[in-house]
């Protein structure tokens, strides 16, 4: 079994050799076609043979000069090397010394051997002979040298993309591994509160949070989970703030879902609940409110949460920790969404909206 590698370089080789297969007919044909008019009276297929001969014996000289361009000359530019009179100068020779081997085989072997002198006696080094085969052997290096600066520039574009994907996706798992603790944290909190009061409910809620951290454990890593499953974590966790508050909280979870299948990035919308349980509910003395508000229509969400503060000073928001995290996801994960924080002086306000259909694949 060929490994990667040995692909990759039978690929490389073949490419090479359909390239120079492609070249080597056109340039017999071009041949074929300039010679006709000497050749009248050779039969059709001896003139082909004469410009496939003519073709094969100069196609080393192109080969060389092509290569030298490509692998060292190409490199030497490309890398942006302070040595790169060196490999010019190369250039120049090996380019000088092919135009001359050129001529020299058309003079003394390709004109009076292969086309028996049918194309006269041109001078071996006229300004315009000299001109017309550093055209001729220059056009093969153009044309592989421009072939391999566009593949290097696409492999670049395709290296700079899985960098900044790779990038992405260390800052995404860091924001949700960095939203987890802190859900477990406030959690503990809760609990610890009902263990301070020694409430019949706390082996009901530390059940309920072994089920969250195994949702979040597992299910969170995905890249996506259905609205099902995100309102299951939502209920799960209202219930939990529900039994540590009993009476003095009222909350509403109003929810119009035309499917419940569709997908969606996992735990964006638990960062927003938490928010107003810890600000909200958690710093008020007195009775407080939490209104959830949840609407998926043709793949667009939309989604309020508005709770109550007795804290007169604006909560900071973009310095909270969920909240900062939540707003960069959705700018990792969707191209199309709405965030809106309204902190007023009694009550924080949240409006989302997704098209649940614009998630950017990183």
């Amino acid at each position: 079994m060929l490994k990667f590698c040995d692909f990759y370089k039978m690929k490389r080789i073949w490419l090479h050799i359909v390239f120079w297969f492609v070249y080597t007919v056109q340039d017999i044909v071009l041949q074929f076609s300039y010679m006709q008019r000497f050749l009248k009276g050779f039969p059709l297929m001896k003139q082909f043979i004469m410009g496939t001969e003519a073709s094969v014996i100069i196609l080393p000289l192109k080969m060389v000069v092509t290569y030298f361009a490509m692998n060292v000359l190409l490199k030497a530019v490309l890398t942006e090397t302070k040595k790169v009179i060196l490999p010019i100068a190369g250039m120049l020779i090996i380019t000088a010394l092919s135009v001359v081997l050129f001529r020299a085989a058309f003079y003394y072997y390709i004109n009076p051997v292969v086309y028996s002198g049918r194309e006269g006696n041109p001078p071996l080094f006229s300004l315009i002979n000299i001109w017309l085969a550093f055209l001729e052997i220059g056009f093969v290096a153009a044309i592989a040298v421009i072939i391999k600066f566009v593949r290097f520039q696409f492999q670049n574009r395709e290296r700079e993309r899985s960098l900044v994907k790779e990038k992405l996706e260390t800052e995404l798992k860091f924001l949700r591994n960095q939203t987890n603790p802190h859900f477990l944290f406030n959690t503990l909190n809760n609990i610890y509160a009902l263990a301070l009061k020694k409430s019949d409910d706390t082996p009901e809620v530390v059940l309920k949070l072994s089920k969250l951290l195994n949702f979040m454990l597992y299910e969170s890593r995905k890249t996506s989970i259905s609205i099902g499953d995100e309102l299951k974590i939502l209920d799960d966790y209202i219930e939990l703030e529900r039994i540590r508050y009993n009476g003095r909280l009222e909350i509403s979870f109003i929810r119009e879902i035309d499917n419940e299948a569709e997908q969606m990035a996992p735990l964006l919308l638990l960062s927003f609940v938490e928010n107003a349980f810890k600000h909200g509910a958690s710093e008020s003395r007195f009775e407080s409110f939490i209104h959830i508000d949840m609407k998926l229509q043709a793949g667009i969400l939309n989604f309020t949460i508005e709770n109550n503060k007795e804290n007169c000073e604006k909560q900071q928001s973009n310095g909270n920790i969920g909240l900062a995290n939540v707003r960069r996801q959705l700018e990792l994960m969707y191209t199309d969404y709405d965030l809106k924080v309204d902190d007023e002086k009694n009550r924080f306000n949240v409006g989302l909206m997704i098209n649940l259909n614009s998630y950017a694949k990183i």
